[in-house]
């Protein structure tokens, strides 16, 4: 009886193996031809639309540089070029490149953001295997958080107050808006990212999409910022979409409210009162509370107010005790 020819395991497994490296290959070669859509994956939407604006004006500026304009046609091939040239070309120009966003007297905090948008390419690059070199450019000194003080308990109160001098929908819309920046400490990007869906009602709860972060977390809601958000439910209806949404003259409206529209709401509740403030002051107030009531204790102050490294809460708690003016008041002679 004649037996089946078996296959030759050597010359079959050799196959799979030269068949799975031309798979790996190709797989590159697409991560490679769209570098930043594979850096972008799995980020959240805020995430991403901040490092599209990083990578952007990263691309503006080789764009302006003599000899890599042809470059500057996108954000993907400015940072191609960043991986295609050497490791000592490739810091010069990102130390032009920090230069050049010097010159234009941006923030500390917004320079030392986009160089971090270039790193974080390059690390990608390097994980790849494109580069075996890193950025070395340093960031620039910044203060963070120089005032984290925001507008205050009281201040806080007369900007509730003034929200809710109106009693139509754009009342309760902001009243919920404001309560849940300061209440919970919500971020503005935060805020607008939410659906109806995201809030129980039931369990007096939201599931918020946190900054940097991919999964939402729970956040449970005091009774007066629960109050203030079901009278905005109430007016709003039960349709689904944004939590918040925009509204014309008649107190109806479609389309998610932005993060740009909630900050001029709030500036223009803090006017009112004679305020000047803006969301973020909003959180930087509740933080401040938070230390003020837990007697800084910051391990505890970090639940609630979400940030991943304690040290910047301890640059809260430093400027709420205000060390320095209370040593300049030792020290000073009538």
């Amino acid at each position: 009886m004649n037996l089946p020819a078996l296959p030759d395991t050597a010359t079959t497994g050799a196959q799979d193996l030269a068949d799975a490296r031309h798979a790996a290959v190709l797989l590159l070669d697409r991560i490679q031809e769209h570098l930043l859509d594979a850096f972008y994956a799995g980020r959240g939407a805020n995430t991403v639309r901040a490092y599209r604006q990083d990578h952007e004006d990263f691309r503006a500026f080789v764009a302006r540089q003599k000899g890599f304009e042809s470059f500057g046609d996108s954000a993907e091939r400015a940072v191609r070029l960043l991986l295609a040239i050497d490791h000592g070309p490739a810091n010069a120009l990102a130390l032009g490149y920090r230069n050049d966003l010097t010159a234009r007297r941006l923030q500390p905090a917004t320079i030392n953001r986009r160089l971090a948008a270039l790193r974080s390419v390059v690390k990608l690059g390097n994980t790849l295997g494109l580069v075996v070199w890193s950025l070395e450019v340093e960031n620039i000194d910044a203060a963070a958080y120089r005032d984290t003080r925001g507008p205050g308990r009281d201040g806080v109160k007369a900007i509730i107050a003034q929200a809710k001098e109106r009693s139509d929908a754009k009342g309760l819309r902001d009243t919920a808006i404001v309560r849940l920046m300061h209440d919970v400490a919500l971020r503005r990007g935060e805020v607008v990212s939410l659906d109806l869906e995201h809030y129980d009602a039931r369990r007096s709860a939201l599931s918020i999409l946190g900054k940097g972060r991919t999964q939402r977390e729970r956040v449970t809601l005091p009774a007066p910022t629960r109050t203030a958000l079901d009278a905005w439910v109430a007016a709003r209806g039960s349709r689904a979409g944004p939590l918040f949404h925009r509204l014309d003259q008649a107190g109806t409206g479609e389309g998610r409210l932005t993060g740009a529209a909630v900050y001029e709401l709030v500036a223009k509740l803090g006017a009112k009162v004679g305020l000047v403030t803006r969301p973020h002051g909003l959180r930087h107030s509740a933080i401040t509370a938070a230390l003020d009531a837990s007697n800084g204790d910051v391990r505890k102050v970090q639940r609630f107010s979400r940030h991943r490294d304690v040290r910047v809460l301890q640059t809260y708690d430093d400027n709420r005790s205000d060390f320095a003016g209370e040593m300049a008041a030792l020290i000073t002679e009538d």
